[in-house]
């Protein structure tokens, strides 16, 4: 059976984690662990791109070898996968000999079949960006600020015949509305390719970049960045073995927004085509983290570090604030008053609270177990109900990476639970002596114990930790794979429950816009 197969684009060591980063290794590992809970076998990459102009000069700015800057890098981009609860099953740094074998092997492959050759190039080359550009790139005349620094540079090259799959490349976009999300962003790579492209410089002489991977037929060049970088995606899945096929094609490359044109947009697809392989299911496209509209940028100091914010409040409530305000492929607004509001409100008092009353008045009524659900009265015909509507939709939600959708319909299932003790308030039944009281009593705590049993099953691909956390208070063991249990049942009677905790403290700080 073949594998899942979703990736990250590959960070560049130039720089320390930010936002972004996050955002982007936590989306792919909510899509991994729902794949998983599917019972889909899920082959998860990330990992480090370590080549280039920007690496090699930053190192000899700080008086070191590119290659212990990158080591560096490698290990705080690890601590953070680690510290965010990541679930790779691998990651691929492009200094690996694994990875470079497999470079010079279709570098060569690509050479031998003549979509290769060598040419002089005249033009205009940003070093930040490490781009040969065209006057297409220009806007109002004037190179984006983006660009930094824009030289004129004559120079021979090695040449990659992009231009020639245009044409192909457009049928493909056209053809198959599901291969770029949102469909949006499709329509932008279309609009790129209406104009000719001209054909990607894939090398560098040695005598300006020495960082990188030979060309196996011309030692004094080595490779371009990205066509090294997009490489590790076939090298960290066995290309040119056996076993790739259980990879290949990936199932969703997870990036952003700046790096779909021209890189994976039209790099990528055409390198696949020339190499004969089949092009991956779908490029999963998102936006950007905003502070006020504007872009985070570190000559703006408004940088948001993701371990600080971990440090405080824990992997989980970060990782849920960042699913619950996106809308996977549009630009969002980070704050800390937004953050702090969604995990005051619907942290802490919508599901930390009913958990917490669950546990002490089952405590308190039942002997800490949970008993049979034997009254079917309007209250409970009320929520069951409503899961039944809720249940299948989140599914879906999840299905079109619609998570923000999903994490609101959840969290208003889980309100109504809070609303279904309030109506039965168990805490007055408890007080009564007569017998249908008592049932009543009894099956409102088993309602929210099941209420609280499949809210924190929807949350799993999100927050392990704490679904993890609460299916132990309900004496369940962690569920590996949902199968039916996302249905409404019984499955918790007579299960003892853990003591009364507090899953998240509210944070009583003055918050400020």
């Amino acid at each position: 059976m073949k594998n899942f197969y979703i990736t990250t684009a590959i960070d560049y060591a130039n720089g320390t984690p930010h936002l972004g980063h996050a955002y982007e290794k936590i989306l792919a590992d909510v899509i991994a662990r729902y794949q998983r809970l599917k019972a889909s076998p899920v082959y998860f990459l990330t990992g480090l791109d370590e080549h280039g102009q920007k690496v090699q000069q930053t190192a000899e700015g700080k008086g070191m070898k590119p290659q212990d800057l990158c080591d560096g890098i490698a290990e705080a981009f690890q601590a953070m996968c680690k510290q965010l609860e990541i679930s790779n099953d691998d990651y691929l740094r492009t200094t690996e000999e694994r990875h470079k074998r497999v470079v010079r092997d279709i570098l060569q492959k690509l050479y031998d079949e003549g979509e290769i050759y060598k040419a002089e190039y005249k033009g205009f080359y940003s070093p930040k960006e490490e781009q040969f550009l065209q006057d297409k790139d220009r806007v109002d005349g004037k190179w984006p600020e983006s660009y930094g620094d824009v030289i004129e540079l004559s120079e021979t090259n090695y040449f990659f015949k992009l231009s020639k799959h245009r044409d192909w490349l457009i049928r493909h976009i056209e053809e198959n509305p599901e291969f770029i999300f949102p469909a949006f962003r499709a329509k932008q790579v279309l609009e790129f390719l209406k104009e000719d492209i001209r054909d990607l410089c894939i090398s560098r002489p040695k005598e300006r970049l020495f960082w990188g991977i030979s060309l196996p037929f011309d030692s004094d060049y080595v490779t371009y960045v990205w066509f090294d970088a997009l490489i590790n995606y076939l090298s960290a899945t066995g290309y040119g073995t056996e076993k790739f096929k259980e990879y290949w094609p990936a199932d969703c490359h997870v990036i952003g927004k700046d790096i779909l044109i021209p890189a994976h947009g039209v790099y990528w697809p055409i390198m696949l085509k020339a190499l004969g392989l089949p092009l991956p299911k779908r490029f999963l496209v998102h936006g950007w983290w905003l502070q006020s509209g504007a872009k985070m940028s570190k000559s703006k100091g408004n940088v948001v570090n993701p371990m600080d914010l971990i440090k405080q409040y824990g992997a989980d409530p970060f990782r849920y604030f960042l699913l619950r305000e996106m809308n996977v492929g549009q630009d969002s607004d980070f704050s800390m008053e937004l953050f702090l509001i969604r995990y005051n409100t619907e942290l802490a008092n919508d599901l930390g609270n009913l958990v917490s009353r669950l546990l002490n008045m089952a405590e308190r009524y039942c002997d800490g177990k949970v008993p049979a659900i034997s009254v079917h009265e309007e209250a409970e015909r009320e929520v069951i109900g409503l899961w039944e509507e809720s249940g299948p939709e989140i599914l879906k939600l999840f299905d079109i990476f619609q998570f923000h959708k999903a994490l609101e319909l959840l969290f208003t299932f889980i309100r109504s639970i809070n609303r279904y003790a309030e109506t039965r308030a168990p805490w007055k039944l408890a007080k009564s002596e007569d017998p249908e009281d008592r049932k009543k009593l009894e099956t409102s705590i088993a309602v929210m114990a099941e209420g609280v049993r499949l809210g924190s099953l929807m949350l799993q691909p999100v927050m392990p930790q704490i679904s993890a956390k609460i299916q132990g208070l309900l004496g369940l063991e962690v569920v590996e794979t949902w199968d039916h249990q996302w249905q409404w049942g019984n499955s918790l009677e007579g299960k003892r429950l853990g003591e009364k905790c507090i899953l998240f403290p509210r944070v009583e700080e003055e918050i400020t816009g």
